[in-house]
């Protein structure tokens, strides 16, 4: 015997659901005086005659059709067979927050460096979104689908996120060196924008992070480079102290792998720095004597001011250091 009521309810052992049509396919033909069941975490819009006539919270509600148990198919069946022509369905829709949805950009973006130039990004990270007008999501989104789940639109809102971060990346970054201190800047810039984006589709963005930006690994090389460069400091001398490291290993081992590489690198890149590192030794020593002179007459002189030496004297040291300098 074919049941005189129906009890109608939705429950989502997965947790991606988020709408679902009762019944999900085949004829809809709710009964009349049917039992709908709706909890806290759902919504549930009932359609009589291809119209939304209601919004449902919470709660137990009987539904009112024109599908009168056992006689409307009695009636009917004469003119429109075993279907029924009075249709009504309910909508589930999870009021939920869906949450850890990921986001990335497919193609490189094309960014124009302040310092580097042109160079491609990467990015990707997380977002959470939750539906808050049930109608308006229905009627954009959903139209006459059974079961629609979070991954039926993360590829949707995953172009409309990459073509906002683009746009955010050029107008609020000059350099990706900037970026480890922009990037809480950007997932906030980046929210704000796709704000209006969400709410035309009836949902909100409950949270937006950018979990990186990376660029082209011949880049991060060029990067990693320009560092070790900074940390090495003054480069002159950075050489400098190599080089002299290289000949005292040379002269150490003189038969070994330093003498080969002494004889190729100083023959080649070395032997280009060599003798100015020399000629400025040589200066830097003819400097120290001048220095050391000057300083030995300026107290002979004034030994001779005080009588401690005399003129003939003064003269001889004098002309004995001048020779020395």
């Amino acid at each position: 015997m074919p049941k005189l009521m129906e009890v109608i309810d939705f429950l989502d052992d997965t947790g991606q659901v988020m709408v679902c049509r009762i019944p999900a396919s085949g004829q809809t033909e709710i009964k009349w005086g049917a039992q709908l069941t709706v909890r806290e975490s759902q919504v549930a819009v009932f359609f009589r005659d291809g119209k939304a006539l209601d919004v449902f919270g919470p709660g137990r509600y009987v539904l009112q059709t024109q599908n009168v148990p056992i006689i409307t198919k009695w009636v009917t069946s004469f003119g429109y067979g075993p279907q029924s022509p009075f249709r009504a369905e309910v909508y589930f829709l999870s009021m939920k927050l869906f949450p850890n949805l990921k986001w990335g950009t497919r193609e490189p973006i094309l960014f124009k460096d302040a310092e580097l130039k042109m160079v491609r990004l990467r990015s990707h990270g997380i977002f959470s979104m939750q539906i808050t007008e049930p109608s308006l999501f229905l009627n954009k989104i959903i139209g006459t689908q059974g079961v629609f789940t979070q991954d039926n639109i993360e590829e949707y809102l995953r172009n409309i996120i990459t073509s906002r971060i683009n746009v955010i990346i050029a107008n609020e970054i000059k350099t990706v060196f900037d970026m480890p201190k922009e990037i809480n800047h950007l997932s906030l810039a980046a929210k704000s924008a796709l704000l209006t984006d969400f709410e035309g589709l009836g949902l909100s963005l409950h949270d937006f992070y950018i979990s990186s930006i990376s660029v082209p690994q011949e880049v991060q090389i060029m990067i990693d480079t320009r560092s070790g460069m900074s940390a090495v400091g003054n480069m002159d001398e950075f050489m400098k102290y190599k080089t002299a490291l290289a000949l005292q290993s040379a002269a150490e081992n003189p038969s070994g792998t330093a003498a080969t590489g002494v004889g190729l690198g100083a023959g080649m890149g070395m032997g280009l720095i060599l003798p100015q590192y020399i000629a400025n030794a040589v200066k830097g020593e003819q400097a120290d004597k001048q220095q050391y002179a000057a300083d030995k007459i300026r107290k002979l002189k004034e030994l001779l001011d005080m009588g401690a030496i005399s003129q003939e004297e003064f003269e001889c040291k004098k002309k004995t250091l001048l020779t020395e300098m």
